[in-house]
C-alpha cells in the first residue's frame, strides 16, 4: 500500500524512509523535507499539504489536509500528520495488515512528492 504526500509545489523534496518493513503492531514515522518552506493550509494559492492512502487498483484515500487535520472517518490517533515550514511527518501507530502492501505484506512503500493541482479536492 502506497501513502503520498500530495503538494502544489515546484521545488523538491526528501522522504524517508523510501521503503520501510513493518508488522503489524508496530509504529511507522514518514519524514518528508521539501526545499524550501511552504504554507501548509489552501488558501489563495494551492498551497493544499495532503496525506493520502491509496490500496492496489483504488483511487486515492485522503488521510491528513493541512498538514495536521485529520479526514472524517479516519481513525485517532492511529494516523496523524504534523510538522510546519518544510518539515511535514505522516505517523502511523498500531500498524494493521490493510496498511501493508497486499503483495509484499511487511512493506510499506513511500511514494515520493507529486505535483498536484486540484485532481483531489479537500471535501
Amino acid at each position: 500500500m502506497n501513502f503520498y504526500l500530495f503538494y502544489f509545489f515546484l521545488g523538491s523534496m526528501t522522504q524517508t524512509p523510501a521503503v520501510k518493513t513493518v508488522s503489524p503492531g508496530d509504529s511507522v514515522t514518514i519524514s518528508c523535507k521539501l526545499s524550501s518552506n511552504v504554507n501548509p493550509y489552501c488558501g489563495g494559492s494551492n498551497d493544499c499539504l495532503a496525506w493520502y492512502q491509496q490500496k492496489p487498483g483504488e483511487a486515492p484515500k485522503l488521510l491528513i489536509y493541512y498538514a495536521t487535520s485529520r479526514q472524517s472517518g479516519i481513525p485517532a490517533p492511529r494516523f496523524s500528520g504534523s510538522g510546519s515550514g518544510s518539515d511535514f511527518t505522516l505517523t502511523i501507530s498500531n500498524v494493521q495488515t490493510e496498511d501493508l502492501d497486499s503483495t509484499l505484506k511487511k512493506i510499506i512503500n513511500w511514494i515520493y512528492l507529486i505535483q498536484l493541482s486540484q485532481l483531489f479536492p479537500l471535501n
